[in-house]
């Protein structure tokens, strides 16, 4: 079944909304649940594609899961380490992190290579070379990845800034009686909250948060209660809606502390927004905000997140003067651009990192395409702020990372409509 978003565009958007709880903090905390007996209570995890798909790999491998209200519980007594097919896998790369937490319990894990949005090369070598330096052996071929061997403590350094890698390595560790250092280790905030759901878990972690993490470890870990966090993607994503629709939004809930970079961006290209520490509550006023050329660099945290890069793509289409984006984290973010050129944007790509935007230029309604995730929520805000009627196609990847989002849309005026059209 094809699913659609019809958007008609033009209209300010004003309210308030409630950002949900962070995909990339709930997938790798779905995967922590393995390291424990018991039942793992996780709150405010969002209602995901994604976040599903994570949940019917862990009852494959024998655990028993509900799910209602935000509020999930695994039970894990049944778990065993099996084999785990591409039926399963192929859509969803964050089904990685399941490698270290199957290999520290039960000595082996063996799954078909994971799947999810083309974003250029993303390989799996980070992991298994951390994995490896805590004593798995790699049976992998080009068909699947295969670890097996009795982990130890001991030191990884990780080739690469990975997120994911990062999350692996100290799930595995918190299982190891001993004390295991991570160093070169990724630190955005849903990496920091896997350290923290460990920490509830019986291990303990120093250096939270930052690229040299140091995991006690214990064999006897027990199930955790654990809220996540706050997805500080969709709350930069809802506020951009004030701007571009020239209206003011107000997102509830946020930390801004995870925000840093891009409220910095913002301030600097003249958009007025505010930030009341109580109640979390991000205002952005695109009426108010003269917004002009901004110079955007991707990087890790706390740089610039990449994956608001494409809803701020959206934005610099409405600023004065020319825009340049440096994508440094991946080769394959630029797809979004072309839709918007539909549109009637004025960009120019240079190669698979850098990009012009020149602005200001009218939009107008189109049928355009999601490429990815944070595409997708790209050209949903490219249809607001069109003049006329937007129909975005493969809806299916938004809902892997966005929580109702029409209906969340909806609740701040503006005019889309989610379509499930029979193949």
């Amino acid at each position: 079944m094809g699913i659609s978003y019809h958007v008609r565009g033009g209209k300010p958007l004003s309210g308030e909304v409630s950002v949900g709880g962070a995909k990339n903090a709930a997938l790798p905390l779905i995967a922590g649940a393995l390291l424990a007996d018991g039942e793992t209570v996780l709150t405010n995890v969002p209602k995901l594609r994604d976040t599903l798909a994570m949940l019917a790999i862990l009852e494959f491998l024998g655990a028993e899961t509900s799910f209602e209200d935000g509020i999930l519980r695994i039970r894990t007594y049944k778990v065993r380490s099996k084999p785990i097919p591409a039926s399963y896998v192929s859509t969803l790369r964050g089904s990685i992190v399941l490698l270290g937490p199957l290999l520290a319990r039960f000595g082996v894990v063996e799954m078909s290579y994971p799947g999810g949005c083309v974003l250029g090369k993303r390989p799996v070598g980070a992991h298994i070379e951390a994995l490896v330096q805590l004593g798995a052996v790699d049976m992998s071929n080009e068909d699947v990845l295969h670890l097996q061997g009795a982990l130890r403590p001991g030191r990884v350094v990780l080739p690469e800034f990975s997120v994911t890698a990062t999350e692996n390595a100290v799930l595995a560790a918190a299982l190891l009686p001993g004390e295991t250092t991570v160093e070169l280790a990724a630190a955005e905030p849903h990496v920091r909250d896997v350290e923290t759901f460990v920490e509830e878990m019986g291990a303990s972690v120093e250096g939270k948060g930052t690229h040299a993490v140091t995991v006690r470890g214990r064999k006897d870990l027990r199930p955790a209660t654990h809220r996540v966090i706050p997805d500080y993607l969709e709350a930069g994503a809802l506020a951009l809606t004030g701007l571009v629709t020239r209206g003011k939004v107000s997102v509830r809930g946020v930390d801004a502390s995870h925000l840093t970079s891009f409220l910095d961006l913002l301030r600097r290209g003249g958009c007025a927004w505010e930030f009341q520490p109580e109640g979390g509550v991000l205002t952005v006023d695109g009426e108010a905000s003269q917004c002009r050329a901004m110079n955007v660099r991707t990087n890790i945290f706390p740089g610039f997140p990449t994956d608001l890069q494409a809803p701020l793509g959206v934005a610099l289409t409405q600023a004065s003067g020319v825009s340049r984006i440096f994508e440094r984290m991946y080769e394959g973010r630029f797809g979004y651009l072309y839709e918007l050129e539909k549109m009637g944007a004025h960009v120019e790509i240079l190669n698979a990192h850098q990009a012009l935007v020149i602005g200001p230029t009218p939009l107008k309604g189109r049928i355009v395409a999601s490429n990815d995730i944070r595409a997708g929520a790209a050209m949903v805000l490219a249809a607001l702020c069109a003049d006329g009627e937007t129909t975005i196609t493969d809806v299916r990847y938004i809902e892997r990372g966005y929580d109702r989002l029409d209906e969340k849309l909806r609740s701040l005026g503006a005019r889309i409509e989610r379509v499930e059209e029979k193949e």
